[in-house]
């Protein structure tokens, strides 16, 4: 359950990087992908991006992200560990420039989950198995969702490619029972209807 829109059993880690929903709305997850150091998984560098404390002096890479104001509401670590920075009913900072059926900015009335990994590895079944677990939750707690899921790819198309090819959409479905009623909502990569 989602007391005060935090998830129970899920480390917090609160990120200063969001804001309030316009309308207070949410109608749709969106699912990302992110490693730090690029392709690197562990550590504490998502967390310390999430909330304005990467250190650009860390890694070559960070110095072209360090300052960077991004957050999302959730983190699906490889072994299955959730990690919340946002609150729910908070706008988290995932979406950037974004549409979905016509509506801009998806920031407003998206929850944004974040996946470790990259585009060219291979999601866990830990992954999996805590994706379909909290997109049961979700559905259970923000009924508007109703089944709307899509990639960062699909509201980004030409600037972002997460979650990327080695996403595996079936999966999302297949090993929940309890979201099975979500399939036929779900987008496959490359269609924003």
């Amino acid at each position: 359950m989602c007391p005060q829109h935090w998830l129970k059993g899920a480390r917090h880690c609160p990120s200063p990087f969001f804001n309030a929903r316009p309308n207070n709305e949410i109608s749709l997850a969106v699912i990302h992908n992110i490693s730090l150091p690029p392709g690197e998984f562990g550590g504490p560098h998502i967390d310390a991006l999430f909330t304005g404390k990467l250190d650009a002096q860390a890694h070559p890479y960070f110095a072209e992200i360090a300052g960077m104001e991004v957050s999302a509401h959730v983190l699906i670590r490889r072994d299955g560990e959730l990690v919340q920075y946002v609150a729910f009913d908070q706008r988290a900072w995932h979406a950037g420039k974004s549409t979905y059926k016509g509506r801009d900015n998806c920031n407003d009335f998206a929850i944004g989950i974040e996946l470790e990994g990259c585009d060219d590895q291979p999601f866990s079944d830990k992954q999996y198995d805590a994706l379909n677990e909290l997109l049961a939750v979700l559905a259970e707690n923000y009924p508007a969702i109703n089944g709307e899921l899509i990639g960062h790819s699909d509201i980004a198309p030409g600037r972002k490619t997460d979650p990327g090819p080695r996403f595996d959409w079936s999966r999302v479905v297949a090993t929940a029972p309890q979201v099975e009623a979500l399939a036929e909502h779900i987008r496959p990569p490359g269609e924003n209807t």
